[in-house]
């Protein structure tokens, strides 16, 4: 049983800790999740609710309480295939869209300073990005091992992009960087 990446999100959530919609929304929100995934706050219920009726989750006692509450427990065959998929998912190199692959295959169609200042816009939108995941993890008092290296992940890709976009807009990455085009200009 194949799972998407939102699906096997939310399953590993509850499966690191039986919780409710609302409980998703708050570690979702908190750990900077969205940066990373597609999953809006409408989702979460729906991918609940999807992954109760394929039997990967279940509740134990639901309440005649509001839906929005109902605790929700991961099965044996939900631990099963959440540990397959998430295997699957960090062995397996597979491709993934990157429409500024797609943008970049068009160069042809923009002039030299139009791709500049695109890849200055998105210098600018990434250093947020990444502003914004360090405040998250910043945020957190302990995180299990999981979410430690999401953050750690999650950053090391998001500084490699600033690095080959900071090579294509000539900005230094960093104070480091500063100091070796220094070097380089006094030799």
């Amino acid at each position: 049983m194949e799972l998407t990446p939102a699906e096997l999100t939310v399953l590993g959530l509850v499966v690191e800790r039986p919780q409710h919609g609302y409980d998703l929304e708050r570690v979702i929100e908190q750990r900077g999740i969205r940066q990373w995934t597609d999953i809006g706050f409408s989702s979460i219920y729906y991918l609940l609710a999807k992954l109760e009726r394929r039997g990967l989750l279940h509740v134990p006692e639901a309440p005649t309480a509001a839906r929005s509450r109902r605790v929700f427990h991961p099965t044996d065959e939900g631990r099963r295939v959440a540990a397959q998929s998430t295997l699957a998912f960090i062995a397996e190199a597979r491709p993934h869209p990157q429409p500024l692959l797609v943008g970049v295959a068009n160069l042809a169609m923009l002039t030299p300073q139009q791709y500049a200042q695109a890849l200055r816009t998105r210098l600018t939108q990434l250093d947020a990005r990444i502003a914004a995941v360090r405040a998250a993890q910043d945020a957190q008092r302990s995180l299990p091992h999981a979410a430690r290296e999401v953050f750690s992940y999650s950053l090391s890709l998001m500084q490699a992009e600033r690095q080959w976009l900071a090579t294509r807009v000539q900005v230094p990455h960093d104070e480091h960087d500063r100091r070796e085009d220094r070097l380089q200009e006094d030799a």
